[in-house]
């Protein structure tokens, strides 16, 4: 019989633990999102989509690693406003002391993660005050007989199942940037993902200590990009990447300014983390899909295609293959390209021969119109 642990004794229980984010693998868009965020927090933070075991937990607590001293603060799905802006002290008001501000999970977050699970659960009050926190860096509080304002710069990370509901497309619009992820489908990736679980669950400190090199670089790169944002004008950017960044938002039909915006700053931060000297096109086309996949209406093109799967410390980078114009039919219906995909199963149209019905009655009078004199018309 093991003895229970000493809840009494004050000491707290030691934290499993965590997966090193260099050894992530199978979800380099993922990877991609959350280091662009935590390279500037300002995005609006990151919503990842996806089915259940897809590393969307695993990779927001491994990211938090890399950030030096940043605390993971988790939102659970019952708090309430209070607990997470925070609220008067009711202890010290109630002694008879001055008001004073009781923190809350966004003051606790403040230079880290905030990691929010079912986030499309949530009540859209809790959800609007997420929002203009991780975008503004501030949290503003007035209630309670208090008005009070501290910094609360961090990461949002907020994970959902589609199948168990949606966020309102106002709240969808304010999140910088949406990762989908699907299901790994490849035998070999699928092995090698499993082989390093079971590994890292077998000895933890033995695979940490295997990755520990890549973990240490990864942490270097993501601390010199954040330090090469901070400088005012720092990675400019030309006309050329605001045509770029203009071109697709507009293809994507997307609503207002927000995600051109957005696209700036993602393609900034990536620049950053490639340490360029300025913005150019390619940097906006490799972080396009990461803005526009949940701004884009429903039949706009998808210009940029996936990239290929690559690990987290050479994330995809290059610009994304021109899309296929549509065939074109010409004059026999064979086009010069094969049609889109939105035209499968169209088939291209054939001459039909005319079929001339001989009807008795009507082929004779035929016969004595043909012979009988022409007649002038009044």
């Amino acid at each position: 019989m093991t003895a229970s642990p000493d809840l009494g004794s004050g000491a707290q229980p030691a934290l499993p633990p965590l997966f090193p984010f260099a050894a992530i693998a199978g979800q380099p868009l993922l990877c991609q999102a959350l280091l662009l965020a935590a390279i500037d927090p300002q995005l609006g933070g990151v919503l990842i989509e996806g089915p259940r075991g897809t590393a969307k937990s695993t990779a927001a607590r491994a990211l938090a690693e890399l950030i030096d001293a940043a605390p993971f603060v988790t939102l659970p799905l019952g708090a309430s406003l209070e607990h997470l802006a925070g609220s008067l002290d009711l202890g010290q008001a109630m002694a008879g002391h001055a008001l004073k501000f009781a923190p809350g999970l966004l003051a606790r977050a403040h230079g880290g993660v905030l990691y929010v699970d079912e986030i499309n659960l949530l009540p859209d009050a809790l959800v609007d005050v997420l929002l203009d926190a991780a975008a503004s860096g501030v949290n503003v509080v007035e209630r309670d007989g208090i008005s009070h304002r501290h910094a609360a710069r961090f990461v949002l990370v907020g994970t959902m199942n589609p199948e168990e509901g949606q966020l309102r497309p106002q709240l969808l619009d304010r999140l910088g940037l949406c990762v989908r992820l699907a299901n790994v489908e490849d035998a070999a990736q699928r092995q090698a993902i499993v082989r390093a679980r079971l590994l890292f669950d077998a000895d933890p400190a033995a695979f940490r200590a295997r990755h520990a090199d890549a973990q240490a670089a990864l942490a270097a790169q993501l601390r010199t990009a954040r330090e090469r944002l901070q400088p005012a004008g720092a990675l400019p950017w030309s006309d050329a990447v605001l045509q770029a960044a203009g071109a697709l938002c507009i293809a994507a039909q997307v609503d207002g300014l927000r995600a051109d915006l957005v696209l700036l700053r993602a393609a900034r931060a990536w620049a950053a983390w490639l340490g360029d000297a300025e913005v150019r096109p390619d940097h906006v086309q490799a972080v396009a899909e990461l803005v526009l996949v949940h701004r884009r209406k429903p039949g706009a093109p998808h210009p940029q295609p996936q990239p290929q799967q690559q690990s987290p410390q050479q994330a995809p980078s290059n610009p994304p293959a021109q899309s296929r114009p549509p065939a074109e039919s010409t004059a026999n219906g064979a086009g010069d390209s094969p049609p889109s995909e939105a035209d499968w199963g169209a088939m291209p149209p054939e001459p039909v021969g005319l079929l001339r019905v001989a009807v008795p009655s009507l082929l004779a009078r035929e016969a004595a119109k043909a012979g009988a004199p022409a007649t002038k018309k009044a």
